[in-house]
């Protein structure tokens, strides 16, 4: 990838003009920016699609710059040919429209229409570099571009150099499962189950604690740039699957799967001596 003049370039014509939420004053930059470091192996892994509970707050049809969006009811059979543009700094560890908290550095996306949240696949028709993400805010509003990617997933399709790229986007379907890594590493493969995120870590240390017995006892505090996330797990494949819908049904709607990552989850001293 061609990083030598990427930050400077960022910083100039293109920036993002069409990022996920409408404008306001809400966010601490005035403009968009690149973090400091690139995705790292375990960042870059494709989101893990599974059936999931529509958002509560994120499928309202709604209002921004004058323009009016319907959201749709269903996904299947959603394609979708246009340009992608992504976003990053200014908009890390703010809520989505899915009532969580975005993560730069996770596999999401957002959309004006689609459910939330909603697993989508995304090729980078310049290159045929593909990636799964998960659907999990509004935008972009900004004139023909169709998803609004997360600082990993356009680092995956190698568009962070041209800021856009032009992109198909096929919702997953289900009934037929589409395979997120090699067939041959995936009885391999570990998972934890994550139940919030936030910057606030005596928020995430409540919750912990507010936390039945039996899910206390698997819980830890995994810390990555700037946002605390409350993980249940590791569990094997079979197991997170299961685990996740009693997971959503004691309350926890919002949760979701995500792979483990291969260093030791940090859990910050204050949540060891509990």
């Amino acid at each position: 990838m061609k990083w030598s003049s990427l930050f400077i370039f960022i910083l100039s014509a293109f920036f993002l003009s069409g990022c996920s939420s409408a404008p306001g004053g809400r966010y601490s930059q005035h403009t968009d920016s690149a973090p400091t470091r690139l995705p790292n192996e375990s960042e870059l892994r494709n989101a893990v699609p599974v059936h999931e509970p529509m958002s509560p707050q994120g499928n309202r049809d709604y209002q921004v710059l004058g323009n009016h969006y319907n959201v749709m009811e269903s996904a299947a059979g959603y394609v979708e040919e246009g340009y992608a543009s992504w976003y990053g700094n200014k908009f890390h560890g703010h809520l989505t429209s899915n009532g969580e908290y975005y993560d730069m550095y996770s596999m999401s996306a957002a959309h004006t229409r689609l459910p939330l949240p909603t697993y989508v696949k995304v090729t980078n028709l310049r290159n045929e570099h593909s990636v799964i993400v998960r659907v999990n805010d509004r935008g972009p509003f900004h004139p023909e571009r169709i998803i609004d990617l997360s600082f990993a997933a356009a680092y995956k399709l190698d568009m962070l150099d041209s800021g856009t790229a032009p992109v198909r986007v096929e919702a997953i379907n289900f009934n037929t499962p589409m395979l997120t890594e090699k067939t041959t590493n995936t009885h391999q493969s570990s998972y934890h189950i994550q139940l919030a995120a936030s910057s606030n870590i005596d928020r995430l240390s409540r919750l912990k604690h507010d936390l039945p017995p039996k899910f206390q006892k698997i819980a830890t505090t995994e810390h990555t740039h700037g946002l605390h996330k409350l993980m249940l797990g590791p569990f094997s494949e079979e197991q997170s699957r299961d685990l996740l819908e009693q997971i959503r049904s004691s309350g926890y709607p919002e949760a979701f799967r995500v792979k483990a990552a291969q260093s030791p989850i940090d859990t910050p001293d204050a949540e060891r001596q509990n």
